[in-house]
């Protein structure tokens, strides 16, 4: 349990860092994700990211 924990904890550092790279790839601001908020906040709510990252995931596993 605690090896697949440390390799979940690499993978979520591994994808932050990365996470300019894969905003310049388009993922992050697909259509279906949806933004808004006002002067004082912002909500994002990456419904169509999370799908396709679940689906290549699931393709991978």
């Amino acid at each position: 349990m605690s090896r697949l924990l440390i390799t979940f904890g690499i993978i979520l550092v591994a994808a932050g860092l990365l996470w300019p790279l894969i905003q310049k790839v388009g993922l992050g601001r697909l259509p279906g994700d949806l933004a808004f908020g006002s002067e004082h906040f912002r909500v994002y709510i990456p419904i169509t990211t999370s799908i396709l990252i679940s689906i290549v995931l699931s393709l991978v596993l």
